[in-house]
């Protein structure tokens, strides 16, 4: 669906030539929910406005729904954006324009008739919660609302792809949520492909399949999102995944727990999909002459399964203590000594 073959993009400034994307390649598949995240600076808002064509690669291709927009120009390039919905961080509504009016504007552009662009409205708004706020203008609306109603206006042209340049950094946690659930359902109904553009790793964890990291203007890791959570490589995934799993608190407070436990053996263990559910820790306890206390621990949802981390004390035999670790290991569980006795 999306192809970016060594993608590079350069601008010119006083200073010098800046590289804000360097020689990206990435491929999404039709239907995917795609993350790329990363902090201020790192190239990922430019990398999307490459692929609506708003900024051409200064090295590279990009190719969107079979169409290489890193070429085209004209009349063929504003055809091709068609297929390419947006929806931004402060929603770009026009504030002279009620709700239906911001809908049915890309439709006006595009010389829908008239009776044909209020059939796709009224299917948008009812689409996306917005039944009754109609004639709402955007002054009127809550922040959730106008994400909305970008989103309506974003889908009206029945696009291929929906871009997501930090859609939701503007809204509060619960808000955030229920714009993620209403994505995550288009995403399903639609089989739209949708492209995360975010600095939060929350956005990632709960909708997308997978992920891409930029630091510096390059994608330094991809991966299924279970598998960033599973085995981060680079230290900037490290610091996203911290965002959501508490792993700097859980760290700081290791060597409290490894004084106040001083037999045995303090352990990490990492729960990825199934293994998350099942009950792994009271079969380890029937089965062994040991004592399991826990520490602390967490268990979230990505889009494809669940992720954990748990700390536990081991405490018995030192023979017994190996032999529960072994155990655990064959169970596809992550296991991380960081206490010995």
């Amino acid at each position: 669906m999306i192809s970016l073959n060594n993608v590079t993009k350069q601008f010119k400034a006083k200073s010098g030539t800046i590289t804000a994307v360097d020689n990206v390649s990435l491929n999404i598949k039709e239907g995917e929910i795609f993350g790329i995240i990363g902090y201020s600076g790192a190239g990922k808002s430019t990398l999307v406005r490459m692929l609506n064509g708003l900024e051409k690669p200064s090295q590279g291709s990009v190719t969107v729904a079979g169409k290489e927009i890193s070429k085209i120009k004209g009349s063929n390039l504003r055809k091709a954006r068609q297929e390419i919905g947006m929806i931004f961080q402060h929603f770009n509504l026009l504030w002279s324009r009620t709700v239906r009016g911001n809908i049915s504007f890309p439709l006006e552009i595009a010389g829908v008739p008239k009776a044909q662009r209020k059939k796709r409205v009224d299917e948008l708004i009812k689409l996306v919660g917005l039944e009754g706020r109609e004639d709402a203008y955007p002054s009127q609306l809550s922040g959730g609302q106008k994400q909305r109603v970008g989103i309506a206006r974003a889908l009206a042209n029945n696009p291929k792809v929906l871009l997501c340049d930090e859609a939701t950094s503007a809204l509060d946690p619960e808000t955030t949520d229920s714009i993620l659930d209403l994505l995550l359902d288009i995403n399903k109904k639609m089989g739209l492909t949708i492209i995360l553009i975010t600095h939060e790793m929350h956005v990632i964890r709960k909708i997308a399949h997978r992920v891409a990291v930029m630091e510096n203007g390059k994608v330094v890791e991809i991966a299924p999102v279970m598998e960033i959570f599973k085995n981060p490589k680079a230290d900037i995934t490290k610091r996203f995944i911290q965002q959501v799993t508490d792993e700097e608190d859980t760290m700081d407070t290791v060597q409290h727990l490894l004084d106040k436990y001083s037999t045995g053996k303090v352990v990490k263990l990492t729960f990825i999909g199934e293994t998350a559910e099942q009950p792994i820790i009271s079969e380890l306890i029937k089965e062994l002459p040991i004592t399991v206390n826990i520490l602390q621990g967490k268990i979230s949802q990505t889009q494809t399964g669940s992720y954990g981390t748990l700390l536990i004390q081991l405490d018995g035999d030192e023979k017994h203590i190996e032999k529960a670790i072994e155990q655990l290991e064959t169970q596809q569980v992550g296991v991380e000594v960081i206490g010995n006795d």
